[in-house]
């Protein structure tokens, strides 16, 4: 909406032109109003209407069965967080962490900090850093989990989507800049389903802390499956503003 906001000659007849607007949430549709979007709905967030890979989740939990110690998952980094996050790692820790770079072109750099790789192999006993080089595979990745830090929020980048950490029951970290999804991320807050810190080495503090914690990892992957339960039904209001349009 700032964005349209600087081009507002242009943006508000556009936006009066247009039959119909879906909006996730009332302050959306309120600056969408102020924008000259005459009917506006409020339909929700259609990221809460997507449902994990059951398969997925199942084999990250054997995945991570198997490998018998906890795991950090590093979700959707982007570049120089990897390097922030493991900064305050200690050597002699059991903990595996997981690195997921949101950009597949970045394998090859991120693999220069692993260990290992999930394409070549299991990581061994002594790896602390896994790669976890695959596509499409984000639901195992929160299914092996026992936290999930949120990358693009430690860089000025606005955040990653934390929605599908949150429906498979992942404790969710997210560091100061989640702009991007910043209403998802004050529902999963005040859930309890999610901590927001001011940095990386908080966020690997925080993570620790709560792998000492089995009741609260529990209470937030239960927050977090409830929340997104509570918030779906986006894509039935979005038909129904098409069925409205199109009279059907």
């Amino acid at each position: 909406a700032q964005g349209y906001r600087r081009w507002r000659a242009l943006a508000q007849p556009a936006f009066a032109s247009l039959a119909a607007v879906c909006a996730q949430s009332v302050a959306d549709a309120e600056r969408l109003r102020l924008l000259g979007a005459r009917s506006v709905d409020v339909t929700g967030n259609l990221k809460f209407d997507a449902t994990p890979d059951r398969t997925q989740v199942a084999a990250g939990a054997a995945w991570r069965k198997t490998l018998g110690r906890p795991v950090i998952l590093l979700a959707s980094t982007r570049e120089g967080e990897e390097s922030m996050l493991l900064a305050p790692r200690r050597s002699d820790s059991p903990v595996l962490i997981v690195v997921v770079p949101r950009h597949q072109r970045r394998f090859d750099e991120v693999a220069a900090l692993s260990d290992s790789r999930r394409s070549r192999q299991m990581p061994a006993a002594t790896d602390r850093v896994h790669l976890g080089d695959s596509m499409g595979e984000m639901a195992f990745y929160y299914g092996a989990c026992d936290v999930a830090i949120i990358g693009g929020s430690f860089a000025p980048l606005g955040g990653q989507n934390l929605i599908e950490a949150l429906a498979t029951g992942a404790p969710v970290i997210v560091g100061p800049h989640m702009y991007n999804f910043a209403e998802a991320t004050e529902l999963a807050l005040r859930a309890g389903a999610a901590i927001q810190v001011t940095d990386a080495a908080a966020a690997m503090s925080t993570a620790l802390e709560l792998l000492a914690n089995d009741a609260k990892r529990q209470r937030m992957g239960e927050a977090g499956r409830d929340l997104c339960n509570a918030h779906r039904g986006a894509t039935a209001r979005h038909l129904a503003t098409c069925r409205r349009l199109l009279r059907v």
